[in-house]
């Protein structure tokens, strides 16, 4: 049971606060504002499903066409600085939400990409998607703030991905054994 909450412990949380919120509903709103709340969950679920599909198939299929070995060699703890650019150029450049870059995150992982690598990438989409920058910045923020803003930005994926591969904390990818 131990391995199990672990693994799953977020959903756990989340599934009892969303309990408890159904039941707060429930109780203070009535049956009706519960079924419409729950509506409104399937209808996110479902806007959601689709992303959360592709990402996933992205995630398996790059683990099948990407050969054994080839992601350690560009992207594992001794890749060095070369690692660190190529996880912040893929991070860059992956578009859409978390249900497409973390299904990728767990592949680059279990592929053989170090932490270092891992860390530089997710700070990369997060903080410098490409996609992000064209999409929404540059339209409501401007030309010249949102180039402030990537070029202030362009050295943290390397700076974290350094760190990553700094701290003492032991880590492995779910479903690859303890680290």
């Amino acid at each position: 049971m131990l391995p199990f909450l672990r693994r799953h412990s977020s959903a756990v949380v989340i599934g009892a606060i969303g309990l408890l919120a159904g039941a707060l509903v429930y109780r203070l709103r009535g049956p009706a504002a519960f079924h419409h709340a729950l509506g409104n969950a399937v209808g996110l679920f479902l806007m959601i499903l689709p992303a959360m599909l592709a990402g996933l198939l992205l995630a398996g299929s790059l683990k099948q066409l990407v050969p054994t070995g080839v992601l350690a060699k560009w992207m594992g703890s001794e890749s060095g600085m070369r690692g660190l650019l190529l996880a912040t150029v893929a991070g860059m450049a992956m578009p859409g939400g978390p249900m497409a870059a973390f299904p990728l995150v767990l592949v680059l992982a279990q592929g053989g990409a170090d932490r270092g690598a891992l860390i530089a990438f997710i700070v990369a989409w997060a903080l410098n998607g490409l996609q992000r920058v064209l999409v929404w910045e540059v339209p409501l923020l401007g030309a010249d703030f949102a180039l402030l803003r990537f070029l202030c930005g362009l050295p943290l994926p390397f700076i974290a991905g350094a760190l990553a591969r700094r701290v003492p904390i032991s880590w492995s990818p779910p479903g690859m054994g303890p680290a």
